[in-house]
Order: C-alpha cells, then sequence, then structure tokens
C-alpha cells in the first residue's frame, strides 16, 4: 500500500511539473497569441473632430468598420503638449516635463522604460520615423520631422547620453522608407513604433491639401494598407493607431484596434482609457515588467480584443 502511495505521489509531482507555466519570455512565445505590434501616433485631434468627418474617408468608412474602437481614449490629465504623451506611452510619466524640448534639455537616465524592458527579455523593437537620414541618432528636429514625437531619443540608454553615432540608437530608430521592405522580407521587429511627419499626423497645414485630418486620412489609406497585408499581421499582428493628445482639453481622442484577434467589425467600447492603457497592454502582450508607472493603476485595452494577449 505504501508503495502504491508513493508511485501516485510521484506521479502526482510529474504531473505537476509538467503542467505548471513556464517563466520568463519563452513563456510569452508559446501562450499569447499577438506576437507583433504595430502603433502609429497621430497628432492633435479630438475624436469628435474624426469619427464622422468627411475629411476621414479612410478612417471612417475602412478602419472604423474592420476593427475595433474606443470611445473614451483620453491623453493623462492635462498632460500637454506633444512630449509629455510620448514620454507617457513609453514610461507610463511624463517625469514631471510640460514643453517640447529637445533631448538636449529633457533626455532621462532612467532604464525603466518599455524597450529597454523589451531588449532585456529579448524582444525586438523598432521606430520607423518620416524624414530622418539613418545614418545619425535623430536627436534634433529635422522638419518635418519633430523630435517631440520620438519618445525613444529622449532616453541615454538608447542614445548612449546623447551620442549622434550611437549604434544602438541608429539601428533601432530607421527611416520610414525601410517599413515597406522589413515588411516584404518579413523583418519587422515584434514591437514597431511608427512616428508619421508633421504633414502626415495632422499636425501642421501643409500643400496640396492645406487640411490637416485630409493629410492624416490620406497617409494612412496610403501607408496601413501594407500593414494589414503582411504576413507579421496575419500571423499574430496588431495594429493600434491613436492620437497622442486632444486639441481642446483631454479628450476623448482616437484609439483604433485592427488584428486577426481583435473583436472587429466596428465593435465600440465606452470604457475609459489613457496612454497608461495602451503602455500596460504593451506590457502584457509581450510579458514584460514591471508595470510601467500609470500603466499600473490603468484598465489594459483588452476588451478591444477578442482573444487577448
Amino acid at each position: 500500500m505504501w508503495t502504491n502511495r508513493l508511485y501516485s505521489l510521484s506521479l502526482t509531482v510529474i504531473g505537476a511539473i509538467l503542467l505548471s507555466p513556464l517563466s520568463g519570455a519563452g513563456q510569452q512565445k508559446v501562450q499569447h497569441h499577438i506576437k507583433t505590434v504595430f502603433i502609429i501616433l497621430m497628432e492633435n485631434q479630438n475624436w469628435a473632430a474624426i469619427k464622422g468627418n468627411p475629411q476621414a474617408p479612410y478612417i471612417n468608412n475602412t478602419l472604423l468598420p474592420k476593427g475595433s474602437h474606443a470611445e473614451l481614449y483620453f491623453n493623462p490629465t492635462l498632460n500637454h503638449p506633444s512630449l509629455p504623451n510620448y514620454l507617457w506611452l513609453e514610461a507610463g510619466t511624463n517625469f514631471g516635463i510640460h514643453d517640447d524640448n529637445p533631448p538636449s534639455v529633457n533626455h532621462q537616465s532612467t532604464t525603466e522604460h518599455l524597450v529597454t524592458l523589451l531588449k532585456n527579455a529579448n524582444v525586438t523593437w523598432k521606430a520607423y520615423a518620416e524624414n530622418i537620414d539613418g545614418v545619425t541618432c535623430p536627436l534634433t528636429d529635422n522638419y518635418p520631422y519633430a523630435v517631440k514625437h520620438n519618445p525613444f531619443v529622449y532616453f541615454d540608454d538608447v542614445t548612449d547620453n546623447l551620442n549622434p553615432n550611437s549604434a544602438y540608437c541608429i539601428q533601432h530608430v530607421r527611416p520610414f522608407s525601410e517599413l515597406s521592405t522589413d515588411l516584404q522580407n518579413g523583418t519587422v521587429a515584434s514591437y514597431n513604433f511608427i512616428i508619421p511627419n508633421l504633414c502626415d499626423d495632422m499636425h501642421d497645414l501643409c500643400q496640396p491639401t492645406q487640411m490637416q485630418i485630409k493629410q492624416g486620412d490620406d497617409w494612412l489609406s496610403q501607408q496601413v494598407p501594407a500593414i494589414l497585408h503582411s504576413h507579421a499581421y496575419h500571423q499574430g499582428g496588431a495594429l493600434f493607431v491613436t492620437w497622442d493628445e486632444a486639441e481642446i482639453g483631454d479628450g476623448p481622442i482616437g484609439m483604433i484596434v485592427l488584428s486577426p484577434f481583435a473583436k472587429g467589425n466596428g465593435y465600440q467600447n465606452f470604457v475609459y482609457y489613457e496612454h497608461g492603457s495602451t503602455l500596460r497592454t504593451m506590457e502584457e502582450i509581450f510579458g514584460v515588467n514591471p508595470l510601467l508607472g500609470d500603466a499600473a493603476g490603468q484598465s489594459d485595452l483588452r476588451d478591444l480584443f477578442a482573444v487577448f494577449p
């Protein structure tokens, strides 16, 4: 009888070991459906100015019917102008910054931010920015490129302490023109942050339209299909299209999600979200921790998905 009990106990222990969840990055890669993220940051528009606007036919007639979206997504309270919101999406805080000064003024020494958590977990990342040369770390404005819209170059561990020749920065912050090739070759990173220029992100009035919302909508209609048709998207991808801040007040601003795993078909919810929600969502998708800053206190975006993460 004792032998039988010992045998049963051994089977129980072995079974528990076999069934116990694995820890670390390997667990996330095995269990998580979403493997590749694309996030596009548009600029300075309230959701009321976008939804139903005939100047945004691609957003309203293609993206919204195909995807899921939030009706109550806000920038953090009184978090203006642009830079504090980009920092919040990367680190869950604005570090007390309420201006758009360049990295030479506003650089941060902390390593507690998203892409460093990803690097430490062996999760690849890349930023694609319009109008950068790809041979230097883009630490200053070069119109229509705005450094305030590139949060990664505000962190010393990305730029090797503001070094324009930083190999790590140059490797990870690439010209937007390379995205199409990477999509075709299947070489996009796991986390891809897309930075349109000041004409294409709805920020400035530019030729030929002189209409900010139409400019941005036209750009999305030209660039998003390549993402949605890519192997990376169809095999576990998710595209997030959002805005950095409201033009009036704190929002709501837009948050649109497209993914094979999104609820889609025009699904909308009325859950309260802020940028910390997006950051928390990214951390949960890639299984990195700790939850950074405000991400710990916000709801994630899982309700926009049928399967998450």
